[in-house]
């Protein structure tokens, strides 16, 4: 390998930055060219000159931007490569949300896998991951402390279904992001036997009909606008909402409101507390500790680089395994999917 891995891909304020192929991934600001990994918005934003990702993901930009989110876009299908002024750029399964994607970058018979984020439940929401050989791995670490074991997703929302049995006359608002989240959390419900409508807020409108769309079953989906009804008409109902929406009025509008949160943060008391959150649904759509391990061992890349989250307990494990490790402490990523 005659060419260092730093001379391929490196971290600058703007973002994950390729000098060869001229191209930022996920940058975190507008840039002349940018390689997305998916959708969420601290990882895509709008303003860039031209913009290579998945279609689906370009379509998610378009619906949560704008039609001129960007100057010039470019659909890449999953397991296609595209060369970029002398790079070849890879897109993979990352299993994180509909259209997610690894983006591999090689040159010279050197190869990195940027995963963006990526989990390893199942989902048939999305694309499962899938494991890229590389030289270097760029992993990001949500959840990297030994601690973060993710229980199992129809165990987690048993607990709502319970709930509803328990509380019938108690509206149950589950918080759940609005790109990926909210749908995933609606297919778990109907994936385990509940029928009933669910009740969306207005701003996963668009996303849930998108999902649809790319023959995904929600079920029966209706709007959950108050204004033209009585708060009692949706006892024992659910309703599904981004989190922002359950500090404003509108939450308190419904009968007796039952508050739920789907989050992998939910396995901190303390984020539940805060929140107000009754009834903590631990449904993450990152990886936990262990499969964070397990990912890294079934690649057996030469290095590790770990970004946004808890990277110190990570890059030591994979020290202690014999594999080079470091942070990259890239800027600006949240955890909006989580």
């Amino acid at each position: 390998m005659n060419m260092k891995p730093e001379q391929l891909l490196n971290s600058t304020p703007k973002g994950l930055y390729c000098p060869a192929g001229d191209f930022y991934i996920d940058p975190v600001r507008p840039v002349a060219r940018a390689l997305i990994t998916h959708g969420h918005s601290d990882h895509a934003c709008a303003g860039h000159g031209a913009v290579l990702a998945t279609r689906q993901t370009l379509d998610i930009m378009r619906i949560r931007y704008g039609e001129d989110f960007c100057g010039s876009e470019q659909a890449v299908a999953l397991g296609e490569r595209v060369e970029v002024n002398g790079v070849t750029a890879g897109f993979h399964p990352a299993g994180h949300v509909l259209g997610s994607a690894q983006i591999s970058v090689e040159m010279n018979g050197l190869r990195i896998v940027a995963s963006g984020d990526y989990k390893r439940g199942v989902d048939p929401t999305c694309a499962p991951f899938e494991t890229v050989p590389c030289d270097v791995f760029i992993t990001e670490a949500t959840f990297g402390l030994p601690v973060f074991h993710h229980p199992l997703p129809r165990v987690e929302i048993g607990k709502l279904l319970t709930s509803i049995r328990q509380f019938p006359e108690r509206t149950h608002l589950v918080g759940a992001y609005s790109l990926g989240k909210a749908q995933r959390v609606i297919r778990l419900l109907r994936d385990n036997g509940y029928s009933d409508p669910i009740y969306i807020h207005g701003a996963l409108a668009r996303l849930c009909d998108y999902y649809v769309s790319q023959g995904i079953d929600l079920g029966d989906l209706r709007p959950a606008t108050l204004e033209k009804s009585d708060p009692s008409a949706f006892k024992g109902a659910i309703v599904v909402g981004p989190p922002s929406a359950f500090q404003e009025r509108w939450a308190r509008r419904f009968n007796e409101p039952l508050i739920a949160f789907a989050s992998g943060w939910m396995m901190v008391r303390q984020r539940a507390k805060q929140g107000g959150v009754e009834l903590p649904l631990v449904i993450s759509d990152h990886c936990d500790w262990p499969e964070l391990l397990e990912t890294i061992k079934e690649i057996g890349p030469q290095a590790v680089w770990v970004t946004h989250g808890r990277e110190e307990a990570l890059v030591r494990w994979c020290q202690l395994q014999g594999i080079a490790a470091k942070p990259l402490h890239l800027v600006g990523y949240e955890d909006e999917g989580d």
